[in-house]
Order: structure tokens, then C-alpha cells, then sequence
């Protein structure tokens, strides 16, 4: 922006109108949508990409960025955790869906860019409602034994949700739960799965042309946002009822699929 349109933008603005016109900015987005997702990974376990997805293909406009930009924010989210939890990962109990996941994930990444975006977005509103309805009525009902056949289903669905929408915490998540005894082994299973996992989606969506200057330039505004939703969520894991946090993040999840479908 040039000195005179920077003049013509603003000098006649008041402080507040120039303070709102630059919270409007696409960086102040990026980071406060990377607070919210890095919060809600940290506290929950899970969820970075299905919360900064219900907003970021709209803000970069592109599937295929928008899947890129959260996957590189996501792992450095991973990434924070499980330098602190390194030592209660069981390579055991994670290998079989986390191979499962890198076949499938890379297969859908490459599909993506055959795929329409109109069908994406119903895609995506489904996917959203899907997995609301599901932990908010039946994840506490529904048990699943950790057997490898379980790893691969899992794994297979969590790669395909992963390489279309970034969201591959899910199915993954039934699993670790009822393969972990603990919250120490649980947290450090999967943050180690979702770390490599994005790792190699990312490597797959870079040959694809995904990763673009707009997701280099997006990775810098929300990186300051995942440092500080990580420590506020750590913060907040030890003081409030993490139950109560998930149902209202999971009513928000269900109510912007059905926005997405609606294409509003």
C-alpha cells in the first residue's frame, strides 16, 4: 500500500473505526483463530483443525491452503506437547493406525484436487454435524476394543477426514481413549499421531501445489496464536471441567455444519 492510499484508507478515520478496520485484517484472523484452535487442542486432545476449519477455507479460499495452513499450525501445536510427554508414548499401540492414516490421508490429499468445491462444502457440513451429534450423545456410550482391525478402521476414516478437511482428530480419538489408560499416555499418543501425521500430510500437499506464499504468510500471523492457546489451555486443563468445555465447542461444531450446508 502506497503512502497516499495509506492516507486516503485511514485519515479520516477516528482511533476506534482505524482499530476495527485493523482487527478486520486477515492477521488478526489467522491469530485469533489460532489461539482458539491451539486451545482447544490443548485442553481437549484433539480438535485444532475442526475448529480454525469452520472459518480459514473462507478466509484464504482455498481447500487446498486452507487444509495446509491448519495441518503446519496443527503439528506445531503436536509438536509443543510431545516434547513435554515424549516419554509416556507406546510405539505399540500406535503404529498400526498411524501407517493406516499416512496411506489414506496421502490418497485423499491427491483426490482433493479433482474435487469440486460445492461438494466439499456439503462434504464438510456433514463431516461437522456427524461428529458433533456423535460425541455429544454417544462417545460416552460407544466402546471400542484397541485391536489392530479397529487401529486400521480408524486410522482409514481419521486419514480420509484428515486429507479432505484437516480434521482428522476424531476417529482417532476413539481409539486412543480406549487404548490409554491415563491422561498422560493418551495426550502423548496423540498428539505424537497427529504431529507425524500432519508432517507427512503436509510433505503430500506441498507436491500438489498446496503450500503457497498465502499459507507461508498465514503460518507467521497464527504462530504467535498457537503459542498462546497452548499455554492458556494448559492453564485451563488444570482448573474447569474439560466435559463442560467439550459440549459447548461440540454445539458450536454441529451449528457450523449446518451453516455450511446451508452455504450461508
Amino acid at each position: 500500500m502506497s503512502a497516499d492510499d495509506f492516507r486516503s484508507r485511514y485519515s479520516e478515520k477516528t482511533p476506534r473505526e482505524y482499530f476495527f478496520a485493523e482487527m478486520e485484517s486477515l492477521v488478526f484472523k489467522l491469530f485469533i483463530l489460532s489461539i482458539g484452535a491451539s486451545f482447544v487442542q490443548r485442553t481437549a486432545g484433539f480438535g485444532f483443525g475442526i475448529f480454525i476449519m469452520t472459518m480459514l477455507p473462507a478466509i484464504l479460499g482455498s481447500y487446498g491452503e486452507a487444509t495446509t495452513l491448519s495441518g503446519i499450525l496443527a503439528m506445531t501445536t503436536s509438536f509443543i506437547i510431545v516434547v513435554q510427554k515424549w516419554r509416556y508414548i507406546v510405539w505399540r499401540r500406535l503404529l498400526p493406525i498411524l501407517l493406516t492414516f499416512m496411506v489414506m490421508s496421502v490418497g485423499a490429499v491427491f483426490a482433493l484436487r479433482r474435487m469440486e468445491y460445492v461438494i466439499l462444502n456439503i462434504l464438510l457440513g456433514i463431516t461437522l454435524i456427524v461428529v458433533s451429534v456423535y460425541f455429544i450423545f454417544f462417545s460416552r456410550r460407544i466402546k471400542v476394543r484397541p485391536t489392530v482391525s479397529v487401529q486400521i478402521a480408524a486410522g482409514s476414516v481419521s486419514g480420509l477426514m484428515g486429507g479432505f478437511f484437516g480434521m482428522q482428530g476424531p476417529p482417532a480419538v476413539l481409539y486412543f481413549v480406549n487404548a490409554e489408560q491415563d491422561k498422560n499416555h493418551y495426550i502423548a499418543m496423540t498428539q505424537t499421531y497427529f504431529l507425524l501425521g500432519n508432517l507427512v500430510m503436509t510433505v503430500a500437499r506441498a507436491c500438489n501445489g498446496f503450500f503457497t506464499p498465502a499459507v507461508a504468510s498465514g503460518y507467521v500471523s497464527g504462530i504467535a496464536g498457537v503459542i498462546i492457546g497452548n499455554i492458556i489451555g494448559a492453564y485451563v486443563f488444570r482448573h474447569i471441567s474439560i466435559l463442560l468445555l467439550r459440549y459447548v465447542i461440540y454445539i458450536y461444531i454441529g451449528m457450523t455444519g449446518m451453516l455450511f450446508l446451508l452455504g450461508i
